[in-house]
């Protein structure tokens, strides 16, 4: 099963959800309305056959007032159930930051030298380079001495990762990695909207047991004896409703969360290509639960705060010792989760604090610069024979590479080993670690080298963020220089953490002024165009709200199919574009597509194609794709740089990550 299948699979499941919720809510107000037509025929006033005379002297009957009740209430319970919905959806719409912010997580500074927190940030930005997707933010439970960790997020623009303090302090690196490979299982198969509409729909469940307590609370003040207890009755019946509401919504989201649970940890196993990462943390907690090191019995994985339960199914393990097993356990048990990783039953470990020394160990990456420079010069050597990493040209190596979409594996050592001391030895990692110098490395990746344009762009920087700010930059774009150009969206992407802690009116002054440094010279460039499209997708006013899916085939979006499919064969073949088209034509022969000619691809029409084209179901992205890389892998002549940056940006504005490390060219060409 692939990345778009695993989407899809996490779409159905919404789907369902919604079926259930549904009723879930139907079964709640046939009981209420079980309840009212008890309380009125005890009270007598209101039952089939009654007439009632108002104070006008009219005469009712009383079945039309028990059937008005029963029309009124029905009405308010549903508009309780959707405000309750609508309120906790609303402040979940920060994504991934307000669910940290639920349970007390404290964000991680990306320029922080506390050791362990510099070991989590290294392996969350080691994945995140594997799998091609922006650097999450990071935050930490500082009061959970638990094993224990959690993603949560609208899209992988707006993921958060989150540990407990125990995982710092008792996991070793490898099993550290094995639960950030988990969690970023969940940030790449849509498992996170899901979790969200599964908190959303259950607080709304849970209005009516909350209602019922507040009649139970108004009855105590009533004079009449007979109104007393019709309003303690109707509170303690709404009460009971309510949480048999919530229990069989706890039925739906354990249902829904164990089986994604399996499918992380398989995942996890296959990006670290290590069972005993991923395998140890569950053997530890386990181990924990166990008791030892004069610790009672308990659960190794337990959160101890009031959102916990709410948070139950987001959790690596289970947050609440009710939810370890039974109907409500929201994971597998845990020795069936280690069984199926080890393929046999395994013990228990311990897990004591290891001292710090032995949890960084094989942290350190400083190298001498010499060793640098030759690391460089060897892969750059060794990549420019195989620039697109042993991919083949034509639509074989489109359909491979489509295939390879959110996958992730272990990011081979010298790749890493490049990225991290480039970076190192160009003095970009404060830049990286800041807000205020992100942003201004952002713009600097845009700065055009031709003097007379840089001039005006300079001049629109000062202006907006002053005289050193420009000087800033132009230090930073001089630096920059000296990447690979398609270095610079793994750059971007590291900057993520950084530009993410913007208040969204500082992110939209930063896109507005990179939009007008585009514009300054008349034309967009493929870097221009490239950094622009990812920047925007990430941190502008959409990033963090979920990407509604409104088509369902590439033949209703020909036309902004065409547009970026033109835009890669201009790049990819400018001498003649026709010819590169014609093959991503024919990946798509049901869609009737033609030719843009250059000077009419505008760079805004092209972002409006882009975010049109990402509101395609999961299943209708592959080919696409593939199309995309038809054009600029097909055609004989290998590929460039060019090549693999526009596809990645592509697939990073449609949210499916390429991984960088099958097209190395991005890392090692040199700049020409």
């Amino acid at each position: 099963m692939n990345f778009f299948e695993h989407q899809q699979q996490a779409r159905l499941a919404s789907r369902r959800l919604v079926v259930l919720f549904v009723l879930a809510v139907l079964a709640t107000l046939a009981a209420i309305n079980a309840v009212l037509a008890f309380v009125l025929a005890w009270l007598g006033g209101f039952a089939p056959g009654v007439h009632v005379v108002t104070a006008g002297g009219a005469v009712i009957g009383g079945d039309q007032v028990a059937w008005s009740l029963h029309a009124g209430v029905t009405a308010f319970a549903v508009l309780l159930i959707a405000a309750g919905t609508w309120w906790e959806m609303n402040k979940l719409r920060a994504g991934g930051e307000a669910v940290a912010q639920m349970v007390g997580a404290r964000a991680v500074d990306p320029g922080t030298r506390e050791a362990l927190e510099r070991r989590l940030l290294n392996v969350v930005e080691e994945m995140a380079l594997a799998s091609g997707t922006p650097v999450p933010r990071v935050y930490v439970m500082d009061g959970e001495a638990g094993l224990n960790a959690f993603a949560a997020g609208h899209t992988v623009n707006d993921a958060v990762i989150a540990v407990t303090r125990g995982a710092l302090t008792r996991l070793s690196r490898d099993e550290l990695q094995g639960v950030i490979g988990h969690e970023f299982s969940h940030i790449l198969n849509g498992d996170m909207a899901l979790n969200l509409r599964l908190i959303g729909t259950l607080f709304g469940l849970t209005m009516i047991a909350l209602a019922g307590r507040f009649l139970m609370e108004a009855g105590r003040g009533a004079r009449d004896s007979k109104g007393v207890a019709a309003l303690a009755l109707a509170g303690v019946a709404l009460w009971i409703i309510g949480y048999a509401g919530v229990f069989f919504g706890r039925l739906i989201k354990a249902g829904v969360s164990r089986q994604r649970e399996f499918l992380a940890d398989a995942a996890a196993v296959q990006f670290t290509r290590n069972a005993d990462g991923i395998g140890g943390a569950l053997r530890k907690i386990g181990g924990l639960a166990a008791g030892g090191e004069g610790r009672a019995p308990g659960l190794g994985s337990e959160i101890d705060h009031p959102h916990a339960e709410t948070l139950s199914h987001l959790f690596l393990g289970a947050a609440r010792r009710a939810f370890a097993s039974g109907l409500l356990a929201t994971h597998p048990p845990l020795a069936e989760r280690i069984r199926r990783i080890y393929g046999r039953a395994m013990q228990m470990l311990p897990a004591p604090e290891q001292p710090i020394a032995l949890a960084l160990a094989g942290e350190a990456r400083a190298v001498p610069a010499a060793g640098v420079a030759a690391a460089g010069r060897g892969a750059a050597a060794r990549d420019a024979a195989s620039p697109l990493a042993g991919l083949a040209p034509g639509e074989p190596a489109a359909r491979r590479l489509t295939e390879t979409i959110g996958r992730s594996a272990p990011p081979p050592a010298a790749y890493l080993a490049a990225w991290h001391e480039r970076v190192l030895a160009l003095g970009l990692a404060p830049a990286l670690a800041d807000s205020a110098h992100a942003s201004l490395l952002a713009l600097a990746l845009l700065v055009d080298k031709h003097s007379e344009v840089g001039a005006q762009q300079m001049l629109a920087i000062a202006q907006t963020y002053g005289a050193p700010a420009a000087t800033e930059v132009q230090a930073l774009h001089a630096t920059v220089q000296r990447l690979p150009p398609g270095a610079r969206l793994s750059l971007l992407d590291q900057a993520m953490p950084a530009l993410r802690k913007l208040a969204p009116a500082s992110g939209d002054r930063l896109l507005m002024l990179a939009h007008t440094l585009i514009l300054a010279d008349g034309r967009m460039t493929l870097a221009e165009f490239l950094l622009f499209t990812v920047l925007r997708r990430r941190i502008g006013t959409d990033a963090r709200r979920p990407v509604p899916l409104r088509y369902r085939n590439v033949r209703d979006l020909a036309e902004a199919a065409a547009r970026v499919l033109s835009l890669l064969a201009h790049l990819r073949d400018p001498g003649d574009p026709a010819r590169a088209f014609a093959r991503g034509r024919a990946a798509l022969s049901e869609v009737p597509l033609a030719l843009v000619a250059v000077e009419a691809l505008a760079l805004d029409e092209l972002s409006a194609a882009l975010d049109r084209l990402n509101q395609l179901v999961p299943l209708a992205k592959p080919a696409l794709i593939e199309a995309c890389a038809a054009v600029v892998l097909g055609g004989g002549g290998g590929g460039d740089w060019r090549a693999a940056s526009a596809l990645r940006t592509v697939c990073a504005a449609l949210d499916a990550p390429l991984p960088p490390g099958l097209l190395e060219a991005e890392v090692a060409t040199a700049v020409s």
